[in-house]
């Protein structure tokens, strides 16, 4: 990661995209934690967490959805949810109320008393997803959230994110230029660990540069 200066705001999601190598899971691990910088900040709104522990970064309301889904495959779905939303402030009552809720957000309410592990590829990825939002995060951090779903379940989680944009911080890494388009994203792309430049997906398409690192010209 060669300098990279990034602002993301709500309102409006962010993608940011570029070739194998590109930076894109190092400046995340930043964000995250996961790597220390040599130089420079993270903040999360005022708050500087530059030197602070994942964990310690949730608690200031970062939420964190990496590629492979991360759920208990020896509980079920509602106890899955269950514990997310405990985890936040070990009220039971509470937590209860916010994981029926979240059944409801991610339309697995049907498959409530399914184990985790015989959940699809797919619906393990919108668990995991919901897991992350009982922690109701100011800012997401979405690693290639669309892997491995089925077109119906990409287009409803389009309309999942773009709605929790409105009022959350979103951002998302993926490669799949179709569902970035259904998100009405503003796009970074990264190459060689720097920005090479920023806009619209239909901006971003046309750009010569980008075309040239994309087909390795």
């Amino acid at each position: 990661v060669d300098n990279i200066t990034q602002s993301f705001q709500p309102g409006k999601v962010r993608c940011i995209i570029g070739p194998n190598g590109a930076g894109k899971s190092s400046f995340l691990k930043i964000c995250t934690g996961i790597y220390k910088l040599d130089n420079g900040e993270v903040k999360i709104g005022n708050q500087i967490v530059t030197d602070m522990h994942p964990y310690k970064r949730i608690k200031f309301g970062l939420g964190i959805k990496m590629q492979t889904a991360q759920v208990f495959a020896a509980l079920n779905v509602k106890e899955n949810l269950w514990i997310a939303a405990y985890s936040r402030n070990q009220e039971k009552e509470e937590a209860e109320k916010i994981s029926n809720e979240m059944l409801h957000l991610i339309s697995m309410k049907k498959q409530s008393s399914f184990l985790a592990s015989e959940l699809s590829h797919g619906e393990q990825q919108w668990l995991d997803i919901g897991m992350v939002l009982c922690l109701s995060p100011k800012v997401l951090l979405l690693d290639e959230p669309a892997a491995g779903m089925t077109k119906k379940e990409q287009r409803q989680l389009s309309e999942l994110i773009k709605n929790l944009a409105k009022i959350n911080t979103i951002i998302v890494i993926d490669h799949d230029m179709d569902f970035i388009r259904s998100l009405d994203a503003d796009v970074t792309v990264l190459h060689q660990g720097s920005v090479l430049t920023r806009g619209s997906i239909s901006e971003i398409r046309k750009n010569k540069r980008v075309l040239d690192i994309y087909l390795g010209r």
